[in-house]
């Protein structure tokens, strides 16, 4: 996992638990309402289990006496205010719900996209070919020689110079006598170089120097 990702699911798994804990603040809220219309629904009841809706009044239009009426209208305002409140709640509580659903929803198929990505990594890590096995390694490279001129470096092992590979592979004479016949024509050359696989041309030529490449080449003992 890289840097930027373990950043964004620290990030992600903040988000939640701060989304968490705002609904369980809300529903706090939303059982402290409750027991606020209860305990005015109880002073209701006391009143002779007067209701939201019965008349106030008498028969003959007057006020009641049998009952508190400052009490009940009182209760019943907070109560229709309560409810709105609690309706209020209940819907922050229903859109919070859904934003951490949703997130949580996010994450999981982000997760899923990770998880086939790693594996799909894998694949093609365990599928990928082998490195050929190389027979022979450079040890020393002239100056401006045709062997600098291809790019060949020092340390580079050959797997294949010209027709000569590691399953026909002798001894250096196969590569001498490759180059002996190669004057003036580009061979191919593939070499590994720091665990990659590189191919360059190779043409044996006159030089200042001494013999037709310019390089030193020993076998590789395996």
């Amino acid at each position: 996992m890289s840097a930027e990702d373990a950043r964004h699911r620290a990030e992600s798994s903040e988000a939640r638990a701060a989304a968490v804990s705002g609904i369980q603040e809300l529903m706090r809220r939303k059982e402290e309402i409750e027991a606020q219309i209860k305990a005015n629904y109880d002073v209701l009841e006391s009143q002779k289990g007067i209701g939201m809706n019965e008349p106030l009044v008498d028969c003959e239009g007057y006020p009641r006496a049998d009952v508190d009426l400052y009490q009940v209208r009182t209760a019943r305002h907070n109560i229709i205010c309560l409810q709105n409140d609690h309706k209020a709640v209940m819907k922050q509580v229903e859109e919070a719900l859904h934003q951490l659903h949703a997130r949580d929803k996010e994450k999981q198929a982000r997760d899923v996209a990770e998880a086939r990505e790693e594996a799909r990594s894998r694949s093609l890590g365990s599928n990928s070919p082998a490195l050929p096995q190389a027979f022979a390694k450079v040890n020393s490279i002239s100056p401006g020689s045709p062997a600098s001129i291809a790019g060949l470096q020092v340390d580079d092992e050959i797997v294949e110079f010209g027709s000569v590979n590691t399953q026909n592979f002798q001894s250096l004479q196969n590569v001498g006598s490759v180059v002996q016949h190669s004057e003036g024509k580009p061979l191919n050359v593939t070499v590994i170089r720091r665990g990659e696989r590189q191919q360059l041309r190779l043409t044996p030529m006159r030089w200042a120097g001494k013999g037709l490449l310019g390089c030193n080449i020993i076998p590789l003992q395996r």
